[in-house]
């Protein structure tokens, strides 16, 4: 890469689940009741739906973890929040007027696994009954290789399961005790073999790059793993400090984390080896098999991103359940309470746990679309009507430095990624971003863009 344009661009910037940004969530819904209309709205407009369903509990900190998470032994907490799940659940289906077709499910945490493979079961036969499932779906989980136990891969494989997302981080134990998190290598390869005995057709491995003290002989050690285990993806993420927001990533000293030119050496040599296993890159930080439905979405041009991340699937309506989860109606999004407290005494009253929520203008909806666009195909367009709209007067012009460093190709009504750009898609997507330029940010809100 190269170094100058690293320096330039290399600034605080969204990460782009959504648009807009949480922070900028600012039009809110007049009453929390009024989310269930545009839930309903949704649903009858399109019946397909994704789930995401957010499991707190861990046993453990790890010191890294940007997640919302409760930290404890106790597995007594498993019940009362599962039947908390199932009330904000059986609102939703009152609300809906027609029953829904399950096109995506997701268990995320936390650590979905430090429930017992029979709570989940539970939670899961709960939800699965009031659903139509689609025939194309995809169900997956987030597997911490330490907790996760055949027991749960097979409860889960039982329940439609067939993607599991194992968060290795980095096969180096040194480097997993120095961020507190329990793991070995043999868990690791425990947990993959037996998701395959037992017929699981996705494998992903999380990888992280710019922990404290990696370097590039852990990348080249890590990707020695993934050509000898051939995970189907990898989600290979870039490290976000943001001390200020997570406490638990002051346990370690800055001077040991590689930052700008030495922390973008450890994804391009990541990415080098990946793609000399045969890897093709998704998007952003995102890599697949050709085999892979992301690889295929990818060439069909039918990738979709949300709060989920990449997926194969779009669906209008997304409902989040669980503390903290993220619901989307295209038109509107809401986030549930975030301390597992809060939520589960709203819940228990018959509340609908809103914390924020955010009513998408006309704007928002089209600086979405591009976003949107840019972050699964690299490219966006626009038509002559819309070209006299001001924002995207105003992105035009904040896109011209980027014309000029060789990152976007400018066309009448149209731009296209450089190969170049796409180690600053963020940049790119942040010349959209409407909400931000209007305010913009006067603390730290995000983590580096590069």
């Amino acid at each position: 890469m190269n170094t100058t344009l690293l320096s330039k661009y290399d600034v605080a910037a969204p990460r782009y689940t959504s648009y807009p940004t949480v922070p900028y969530w600012s039009e809110p819904l007049p009453e929390p009741a009024a989310w269930l209309q545009h839930v309903s709205s949704a649903v009858q407009a399109d019946r397909s739906i994704s789930l995401y369903i957010h499991l707190p509990f861990c046993d453990s900190l790890c010191t890294y973890c940007g997640c919302n998470k409760h930290i404890t032994k106790n597995h007594a907490v498993e019940h009362p929040y599962i039947q908390a799940v199932l009330r904000e659940w059986a609102m939703y289906r009152d609300a809906m007027p027609v029953k829904p077709v399950l096109r995506e499910l997701h268990l995320g945490g936390g650590t979905p696994t430090f429930f017992s493979p029979e709570n989940l079961q539970f939670l899961l036969e709960n939800i699965l009954q009031d659903v139509e499932i689609a025939p194309q779906h995809d169900f997956g989980f987030e597997a911490h290789p330490w907790s996760t136990t055949e027991a749960h891969l097979q409860t889960l494989f039982n329940l439609g399961f067939r993607r599991v997302s194992i968060g290795v981080q980095d096969f180096d134990e040194d480097l997993m005790r120095l961020v507190n998190r329990r793991q070995t290598i043999d868990s690791v390869v425990r947990c993959t073999e037996l998701a395959r005995q037992i017929g699981y057709d996705s494998v992903n491995y999380d990888l992280i790059f710019g922990l404290p003290k990696q370097t590039l002989t852990h990348i080249q050690e890590d990707a020695r793993y993934i050509a000898r285990l051939k995970p189907d993806r990898i989600a290979f993420y870039s490290y976000a400090h943001v001390p200020w927001l997570k406490r638990s990533q002051c346990a370690y000293s800055e001077e040991d984390l590689p930052v700008g030119a030495e922390k973008r050496k450890l994804y391009e040599e990541g990415r080098r080896l990946f793609e000399t296993e045969g890897y093709v890159e998704i998007g952003m930080d995102h890599f697949a098999l050709p085999h892979d439905s992301l690889s295929k979405a990818l060439g069909d041009k039918t990738l979709h991103r949300n709060f989920m991340g990449y997926t194969p699937y779009k669906t209008r309506l997304m409902i989040g359940l669980g503390a903290s989860a993220i619901g989307d109606t295209w038109d509107a999004f809401m986030q549930n309470e975030k301390t597992i407290a809060e939520y589960q005494q709203r819940v228990q009253a018959g509340e609908l746990p809103v914390l924020r929520s955010h009513v998408l203008d006309e704007t928002d909806q089209s600086v979405r679309s591009h976003i949107l666009r840019l972050m699964t195909t690299f490219e966006t367009q626009w038509t002559p009507a819309e070209a006299e709209q001001e924002w995207l007067q105003q992105a035009l012009g904040r896109l011209e430095p980027l014309v000029l460093d060789g990152l976007i190709m400018l066309e009448p009504f149209h731009i296209r990624v450089t190969e170049e750009g796409r180690n600053f898609l963020r940049n790119i997507c942040m010349a959209f971003d409407a909400r931000y330029w209007k305010k913009q940010p006067e603390g730290r809100l995000f983590s580096q863009a590069v």
